[in-house]
């Protein structure tokens, strides 16, 4: 009887399924309703593919309709692409919607730059035709763009790795070519794989110069090679992933980092925005490495990044005027000693996107390493320097400032006219002498102020009257702020002079 039961139930399920497909249907008679009139795909590079959009058309009626055509109005010429129902194509016929209910049209595209006379790539996509046509605008803005790709073998079509230090290496990727040592503002640079400058070159990066990286991507400064970043107050140089669309614009870990090798010299970066990789900078010596790696970073902004904004080892960095903003695990980290001098600068990490076991600074003397038959080894360097003035430490952590020196080489630091979180409430800290914040080494100090940030978890960190970092700062040669303001007199803490929020 059980079996005889499901049998039944079976055929009347059968049944109805296939009377269902035979539903009447009336025209639409121009009667749809879109979720929006216009689709805009964003911006795109030429020959890159887009994301896929969507739009959700509408049987408001009680009735069952068809639409007897839904097709692009540059016909199978269009750029675009479409699939309708769960089918893929450029024109479709007797497309049916149930009554009171929906469907979804997909929409991608993929454009090459040389074959348009507009950037601003336009067509429709048309529903029904004669009197009843209905249509919907698709848009994009399709940018010109200069690729560094990694070489691949014609054979194999193995993508090329890169030798470093005359080693091979898993990383994909290529060093440029003299021609490509200037990355101009003409057009964005769009990276692959990494790109890598060889020792004794120099890459210039123009003012208002745009660089983009794909996944797992990045920059290399070699040994003995240099990068000159030569942005301006009113032409900043970005370097950020390559999805342009307005939902990646603070997605972070979307490329991977750019290095700045040991033995590398000059290098300088100024007025840039480095934003939504995994390291923003990674500066610095491998373990075992004497050679000295120097750093001058001016009116710029680091944040959004998966691990570390920057990342320096036993390096020397001087910096002013930025903002090393939020990041996975730390905003700036120097371990293996080093020599860093930092004045007027915000560090703040307001990470929401996970637990964050790092306050937003950590310097120590020291790295640990482990062999491949797990034993363990402790480097030790001497911190030659770390000098902080006029800087602002915060985040949505109690501890936002860690020095962590253990014996064995020097350790030399000065904190002075800056504004720290640190509420050690557990005590965890209690015996830290390079933390007791009465020593002589900390002079004019706020502990534990209010910032007032207009956005923090935007990496706004511009400050607002309320801010216990007003008038705080001792007066310094960089007389300006990030934005070009001038603090000769009465300077504030951080990166910027205050402003009156609304």
């Amino acid at each position: 009887m059980r079996y005889l039961l499901l049998l039944i139930i079976s055929f009347v399920l059968i049944a109805i399924s296939s009377c269902r497909k035979d539903f009447s249907t009336t025209p639409s008679f121009g009667t749809l309703e879109f979720s929006k009139d216009t689709v805009f795909l964003d911006t795109i590079f030429t020959n890159i593919g887009s994301a896929t959009y969507n739009l959700k058309v509408y049987n408001r009626s009680n009735k069952d309709i068809s639409i007897p055509s839904i097709q692009l109005e540059n016909g199978i010429m269009s750029n675009y692409r479409l699939n309708v129902d769960g089918i893929a194509g450029k024109e479709f016929n007797e497309i049916n919607i149930l009554a009171n209910d929906s469907m979804y049209v997909f929409v991608e595209t993929t454009i090459d730059f040389s074959t348009i006379t507009d950037p601003l790539y336009t067509d429709k996509i048309l529903f029904d035709n004669g009197v009843n046509q209905q249509d919907v605008d698709l848009v994009t803005l399709v940018q010109d763009a200069n690729f560094i790709f990694p070489g691949r073998d014609p054979l194999t079509l193995e993508i090329d790795k890169l030798r470093i230090d005359g080693e091979p290496t898993s990383i994909q990727g290529r060093f440029l070519e003299d021609t490509e040592l200037v990355f101009s503002n003409t057009i964005p640079t769009v990276i692959y794989g990494y790109a890598a400058v060889p020792a004794g070159k120099t890459l210039t990066v123009e003012a208002g110069a745009k660089i983009h990286f794909h996944d797992n991507s990045g920059l290399i400064i070699d040994d003995n090679a240099s990068l000159k970043v030569n942005g301006t107050n009113s032409e900043k140089v970005v370097f950020e992933g390559d999805r342009l669309e307005n939902s990646f614009s603070d997605v972070p870990g979307q490329w991977g980092v750019i290095l700045i090798r040991p033995g590398s010299v000059d290098n300088t970066i100024q007025h840039a925005v480095i934003k939504n990789g995994l390291v923003g900078l990674l500066v610095g010596n491998a373990l075992g490495s004497d050679k000295n790696t120097k750093l001058t970073l001016e009116n710029t902004e680091i944040y959004n990044h998966g691990a570390y904004a920057i990342w320096a080892r036993d390096s020397e960095i001087t910096g002013y005027n930025l903002v090393i903003g939020n990041a996975g695990f730390a905003s700036f980290v120097a371990t293996l000693g080093g020599e860093y001098n930092f004045t007027h600068t915000t560090f703040a990490n307001y990470w929401n996107r996970g637990i964050r076991q790092l306050p937003a600074v950590l310097v120590n003397n020291y790295q640990d390493s482990t062999d491949e038959n797990g034993q363990e080894t402790r480097f030790v360097k001497d911190v030659i320097a770390a000098n902080f003035t006029n800087c602002i430490f915060d985040g949505n952590s109690n501890i936002e400032f860690v020095l962590d020196k253990v014996e064995g080489s020097a350790f030399n630091y000065n904190v002075r006219n800056s504004m720290l979180r640190f509420n050690d409430v557990n005590g965890a800290f209690s015996e830290n002498v390079e933390l007791d914040f009465n020593n002589p080494n900390y002079q004019d100090n706020i502990l534990n102020g209010f910032p007032h940030f207009r956005n923090p978890q935007k990496n706004n960190f511009v400050i607002g009257q309320e801010s216990d970092a007003i008038d705080k700062a001792r007066p310094t040669l960089f007389s300006v702020d990030l934005l070009g303001v001038d603090r000769s007199t009465n300077p504030d803490m951080g990166a910027y002079q205050h402003i009156i929020f609304e």
